[in-house]
């Protein structure tokens, strides 16, 4: 079995994998969540069927909740625990491939903390745990922005002077495990922009793009940190410096202050006033909601043009991740605004969520590729055990 651990601020999202025949099959998805306070666990099976249900009388924390997945996962039967592995959202520009976790690795990946200070720290706690607890179980890190690296000197670098790019100012990217599944799985979907010019949108509370070129990454909205690029569902995106500038000058805003209005105040949730979640706001009648979400359509109608001129031209784009797979109005915009490049939209296979949609003969192609970032996570992680 292998255990893939995902955790995030106040959460810890595990998935259980078991290896029939060779092909690695989802057994559980979890959800420990709440951790700072009321603490709450839930467990289903690879068909959605209740499993475990279970409320904690005291918080839980990252440890405590990693100590109890494991011991779930020891005490389960069958196949033995084969190694754990962990979704890390900074690699930095050293770690560009999954490596096995150690105390010396660990320590390089705290060195990070500065870079990804709302995610880092939790990714590293069950690390550190598993290494405290089950000294002798693999683990193996995967990174975010690993899948990046693959992208020109230039595209990487901002236009500041040496010193600063030297101490690790980088265009990094992020959700590059999202990408890597849908560049993988591209080839049996359209062949052709598999091996040619594509990009993929993540969209969710966390959104990006990025632009492949035969599968690698050339270029992508998210930058130095999981802030710029597109509207988010608390994040602002890509904001001019110099209203930041503004900002402690004339209201007096400390680094703190900017960063809980720049991460948490901001984005579809600031723009609308109603809530960060698309479901909700495409159910309000509220006219900030929809300002909100052509705010976010608009966006990602700009992107797209700018990362389809780093390609040289397009041949499809991927929808992925929880809007881009179920909002069918967003995807309606997208596409409607795509109709330039090329993209003869289908609204009623939209309407359908796909997988295709586009009409036949569309120079470029739109499909719908639900994400999996956990069994790619699995996948390397059996790779690099099995190696």
């Amino acid at each position: 079995m292998f255990l893939v651990l995902n955790a995030g601020s106040s959460s810890l999202k595990h998935s259980l994998f078991t290896v029939q025949a060779g092909v690695l099959q989802l057994a559980e998805r979890g959800l420990a969540e709440d951790l700072p306070g009321c603490s709450h666990l839930v467990v289903r099976d690879a068909g959605g069927r209740l499993l475990e249900e279970r409320r904690f009388d005291t918080p839980l924390g990252h440890e405590a909740a990693t100590a109890v997945l494991l011991e779930r996962c020891l005490s389960r039967g069958g196949p033995g625990l084969r190694g754990v592995g962990h979704r890390v959202v900074h690699g930095g520009t050293r770690h560009a491939a999954p490596e096995r976790v150690d105390a010396a690795l660990l320590a390089e990946l705290e060195a990070l903390v500065p870079l990804a200070p709302l995610h880092q720290p939790h990714n590293l706690a069950p690390m550190r745990t598993l290494l405290a607890r089950a000294p002798g179980l693999p683990q193996v890190a995967c990174f975010d922005t690993a899948f990046h690296r693959s992208q020109p000197d230039h595209a990487q670098r901002y236009a500041l002077p040496r010193r600063i790019t030297d101490l690790g100012i980088h265009r990094y990217g992020f959700h590059g495990l999202s990408y890597e599944w849908v560049a993988a799985r591209l080839p049996a979907i359209d062949p052709a922009a598999a091996a040619g010019r594509t990009v993929v949108l993540h969209l969710g509370n966390g959104s990006s793009m990025c632009a492949l070129a035969a599968g690698r990454s050339v270029a992508t909205t998210m930058g130095f940190t999981a802030l710029e690029g597109l509207p988010m569902g608390t994040r602002c995106g890509s904001l001019d410096p110099g209203v930041i500038l503004y900002l402690m000058d004339n209201l007096g805003m400390d680094a703190r202050a900017l960063e809980h209005l720049l991460y948490h105040e901001s984005g579809l949730l600031g723009v609308s006033g109603v809530g960060s979640d698309m479901r909700v706001l495409e159910a309000s009648a509220e006219p900030a909601a929809a300002q909100a979400i052509d705010l976010y359509c608009y966006r990602i109608g700009r992107e797209l043009g700018s990362l389809a001129a780093a390609l040289g031209g397009l041949d499809a784009i991927v929808f992925t991740a929880g809007i881009g797979e179920n909002s069918a109005r967003v995807r309606e915009a997208v596409c409607r605004q795509a109709a330039w490049l090329g993209l003869d939209f289908d609204e009623i296979a939209n309407g359908l969520n796909g997988p295709a949609l586009h009409r036949p003969g569309s120079r470029v192609r739109a499909w719908v590729v639900p994400t999996d970032e956990e069994q790619m996570i699995a996948r390397h992680m059996a790779h690099l055990l099995d190696s």
